[in-house]
């Protein structure tokens, strides 16, 4: 399964237009920034329902930020996370996956709808004005910016963002950042134990 999720991101990172690369995948030390992270966020969902943070009330939300014309960084990060809830197994109940646009001008409903689907249903796109956007990456301490080479039309950019996933906890607080790259089997191994300590650990992970 996970080879095949590999194989999956690799397939959507060369259909995707690749005008420049990510910003460099971060360190993040571990449960560091509780004082600095804002979990707020108030955005729409593909079906343009309003979401915030609190709406996942008694489960975890493992999150993340980019973009469907991504080339590279965002369908390995999803396909990751997609190896994250295939490993918690029926424990990926206690879970919402959300995947955020730091894009929205490009990144239609439908498109959003498709695309996270394409890596695992259960994960929901997420999207909303440039300011209410802006507003829940500068909360979570997200950088992206647009690069748009020269003489480009408007519509032709890249956007260079924060790499990695954010975990918050069953009352909607920043837990920690897992950096671009770590291991799926290490994060849904971190992910279980908090689950276990919450009480909320149902069953044991998947092989």
């Amino acid at each position: 399964m996970e080879k095949r999720l590999l194989l999956l991101a690799l397939a959507a990172g060369l259909s995707l237009p690749s005008a420049a690369v990510d910003l460099a995948a971060e360190q993040v030390p571990p449960e560091r920034e509780t004082g600095v992270i804002n979990s707020r966020y108030l955005l729409m969902d593909a079906n343009g329902r309003a979401v915030s943070n609190q709406d996942f009330r008694g489960r975890f939300q493992l999150l993340t930020f980019g973009y469907t014309y991504c080339p590279d960084v965002c369908p390995t990060t999803l396909a990751e996370m997609a190896m994250v809830i295939n490993r918690l197994g029926k424990d990926a109940e206690a879970l919402q996956a959300l995947f955020i646009t730091v894009d929205p001008e490009r990144d239609t409903v439908d498109t959003l709808r498709s695309y996270v689907a394409f890596f695992d249903p259960r994960i929901i796109a997420l999207t909303g004005s440039p300011a209410l956007v802006r507003k829940a990456a500068d909360n979570f301490k997200v950088r992206y910016e647009k690069v748009r080479e020269p003489d480009a039309p408007p519509d032709q950019y890249a956007v260079d963002h924060s790499a990695g996933m954010i975990l918050l906890g069953p009352d909607g607080r920043f837990i920690r950042k897992f950096a671009y790259a770590m291991p799926a089997a290490q994060i849904a191994e971190h992910v279980l134990d908090m689950m276990a300590s919450n009480g909320l650990r149902r069953a044991p992970a998947s092989k």
